[in-house]
């Protein structure tokens, strides 16, 4: 095991090691020029001239990939060249929008996918069970705009019962009002990955219910639902953790789209905000810490995966 987790943890710098190269690369191709943005539009030619010198912007490309690299290492994800902030101070301060958007969203995925996709097996034969799989497959095919705008439409314009838009001054220091706003956006996104999921649970459990294990524990006197409970759902759960691995950075993804939609100041929208002003610095530190964070989560999800289930470990 430790040695199987020392590999992983490997490729996990390994990723992060590629990531850093792409990221980089790929935002110097990128068209405009920072310099000019911040120069603005009456600045000279030489004036611009200057400016990219003053902010390294003229180095040559390795010997600014090896400054970035430096200042990494050293646990410094860069600085700002529009502010002159933090790059690590300012994204621990989206987070603390986009980390409990993210924690909402994946409990609301659970407790949609997890046990709908289990009944929805176990009543396959039966309406209910058929309408709980078109019902998944309809919402899993739904746009995330438009299920965010007919969510803002019904509780927010209708009803009048959450904030359609924006995120309290206050933020946490008034906890009530900053829950209420991160409702509709968690519902958005938990909904539509809850469906996702249940289709998988679905397909998983009805794969179980057609196990020997599970025919044998119904030949000794167990119920098919109880056999199933007991000896299947253990055997769904393996397949369903590292369905979340990747739910979790489907998570992150639709967070940078609802951030937008409804005007949360979370890393998402700071980071497509970014783009468009063509901070590269901070572009390439937030683009780094979002990669680090969803090869994290593969590397937890692939530990997991191998503490839970004896079968790897034997092969092993």
């Amino acid at each position: 095991m430790i040695r199987y987790a020392l590999t992983r943890l490997g490729l996990l710098v390994l990723g992060l090691a590629v990531a850093s190269v792409l990221i980089f690369v790929s935002l110097r191709v990128l068209p405009g020029d920072v310099a000019q943005v911040i120069a603005g539009t009456q600045a000279t030619p030489e004036q611009i001239a200057a400016l990219r010198a003053s902010l390294g912007l003229d180095a040559p490309l390795w010997t600014q990939y090896a400054d970035w690299i430096g200042g990494l290492l050293r646990g410094d994800l860069g600085t700002s060249l529009l502010t002159g902030t933090s790059v690590s101070a300012e994204l621990i301060d989206k987070a603390r929008v986009t980390v409990p958007l993210s924690i909402m969203s994946l409990t609301i995925a659970l407790l949609i996918g997890i046990p709908f996709g289990v009944l929805s097996a176990l009543g396959r034969r039966r309406a209910a069970g058929a309408a709980l799989s078109v019902a998944a497959q309809a919402l899993a095919a739904v746009p995330v705009v438009w299920a965010g705008l007919m969510l803002v439409v019904v509780f927010a314009v209708g009803l009048g019962w959450l904030p359609p838009q924006g995120f309290p001054r206050a933020g946490w220091n008034d906890p009530a009002a900053a829950f209420r706003a991160l409702v509709l956006p968690a519902l958005t996104i938990g909904v539509i990955e809850g469906a996702m999921l249940l289709r998988f649970v679905r397909s998983a459990t009805l794969q179980a219910i057609g196990q020997d294990y599970v025919r044998t524990a119904a030949a000794k006197g167990l119920t098919r639902t109880r056999a199933l409970l007991s000896h299947g759902l253990p055997n769904v759960g393996l397949s369903v953790i590292t369905v979340l691995g990747l739910q979790i950075a489907g998570i992150i993804v639709g967070a940078v789209v609802i951030e937008q939609l409804f005007t949360l100041p979370g890393v998402g929208r700071m980071l497509v905000t970014d783009v468009a002003s063509r901070d590269l610095p901070k572009v390439q530190g937030e683009l780094l810490a979002v990669t680090g964070f969803v090869l994290i989560v593969g590397f937890v999800v692939d530990l997991a995966h191998r503490l839970i289930d004896p079968r790897q470990r034997e092969a092993e």
